[in-house]
């Protein structure tokens, strides 16, 4: 870029000190070092004794951090928040009819299994990004799958009233944006799924399933009439397999990535736990929401404050020298705006998913510090005054 400077002003004094902002994997927590996993269980198998029991010791402080009832069953699980999601479609849905809420991308990616590979005939309630669908229209009566927070769209639910307490479906919540950060309605959930590389900011890979008395129930009494993946299989017998949620998981996790998990889980319970994951999510979402109302040329992708994310915090360009452009223009201002922002280093990875409109998605969990998204404000400034200058030159 070679605006002259004159057209952009100085460059903000201060910096992020973790200029980490993506939304997956997320930044480390504040502190975090190699060293503090030197207590893995290396070199040897995840069934050993010592393996197991750091596997479970995982389980255990899982269920403990996020207020789990004692009545439901936590698992760690193959291929992230992706893999948990679908060992419950697949192991679950067909009896019913099946309802799918659609407003992001991994929304539809979960209409795309059920619908295209499993071929069932669903409903699909679906919104526009920055919006929510009609959720009046969820049935009791019928399975639900959604997502609680749209990592790609910035829009959660805002509490699960529209999930009948009387429900004859099963609820499959995925929650990976949402655990830790979000309160989840635990009796309206039956399978509850994320992976510990978002709002922890764990090492990927991982994923974990949560499923209520009603999720086994479900488990042991139909058994689906298509071919199911090893990766995906939970019962043997007709009963659940119980050792998968003790921590003798299906295939083999890595144990750096449960030491590194362990470590994340400890420094949220030093802190003040749940409640403080939660505190700090929303100072950091209070601070670009606080800049918003600064800043002319940036909104929220989320256009109703209620649904708006506290942890993938989606922002999109209204400036009307760039709504004024076509969509390929658009999308190509927004990333050279992240791009200048990842040049300078003060924002890593904050570029818009790649099939959400084009803008900026900065994330907001607990693992960010709020002071790193203050310094960080007076730098999308910036950048914004450099890349619109730098078009009414060329």
């Amino acid at each position: 870029m070679t605006t002259p400077s004159s057209l952009v002003g100085p460059m903000p004094a201060m910096r992020p000190a973790r200029p980490e902002f993506s939304s997956g994997p997320c930044a480390k927590r504040p502190g975090w070092s190699p060293e503090n996993l030197s207590s893995a269980v290396l070199g040897r198998s995840h069934r050993s004794k010592p393996g197991k029991a750091r596997l479970k010791t995982a389980i255990d402080r899982t269920r403990d951090l996020l207020g789990v009832p004692d009545d439901f069953l936590v698992g760690i699980v193959p291929g992230s928040d992706t893999g948990a999601v679908e060992m419950a479609i697949w192991s679950m849905l067909g009896p019913k009819p099946v309802q799918l809420l659609a407003f992001e991308s991994f929304g539809k990616d979960w209409v795309t299994d059920v619908v295209k590979q499993l071929k069932l005939d669903a409903e699909v309630l679906d919104a526009p990004y920055g919006q929510l669908p009609d959720l009046t229209r969820v049935s009791p009566d019928a399975d639900l799958v959604f997502t609680w927070n749209g990592t790609t769209s910035g829009v959660r639910v805002p509490n699960a009233d529209f999930i009948s307490a009387d429900r004859t479906g099963v609820v499959i919540c995925d929650a990976t944006s949402a655990a830790f950060a979000q309160p989840l309605d635990w009796a309206k959930l039956d399978a509850v799924t994320f992976s510990w590389q978002k709002a922890l900011g764990g090492e990927a890979a991982h994923g974990v399933l949560i499923l209520s008395p009603r999720a086994v129930a479900r488990l042991e009494s139909y058994s689906p009439p298509w071919p199911m993946p090893k990766l995906f299989r939970m019962t043997k017998g007709g009963k659940v397999n119980l050792e998968i949620f003790e921590g003798a998981t299906i295939n083999t996790p890595s144990m750096l990535c449960v030491e590194d998990y362990l470590d994340a889980l400890g420094w949220a319970a030093r802190i003040g736990g749940l409640a403080e994951l939660q505190r700090r999510a929303d100072a950091n979402l209070a601070v670009l929401e606080a800049w918003t109302q600064r800043a002319p040329w940036a909104a929220f992708l989320a256009e109703d404050p209620d649904t708006r994310s506290n942890t993938s915090v989606c922002l999109k360009v209204i400036d009307p020298r760039v709504t004024a452009l076509s969509e390929d223009a658009q999308a190509d201002f927004a990333k050279k705006l992240a791009s200048l922002l990842e040049k300078e280093g003060v924002a890593l990875d904050v570029g818009g998913y790649r099939d959400a409109p084009p803008g900026l998605r900065i994330w907001c969990g607990a693992t960010v510090d709020t002071s790193d998204l203050d310094a960080l404000t007076p730098w999308l400034d910036w950048a914004f005054a450099a890349v619109i200058a730098d078009l009414a030159i060329a």
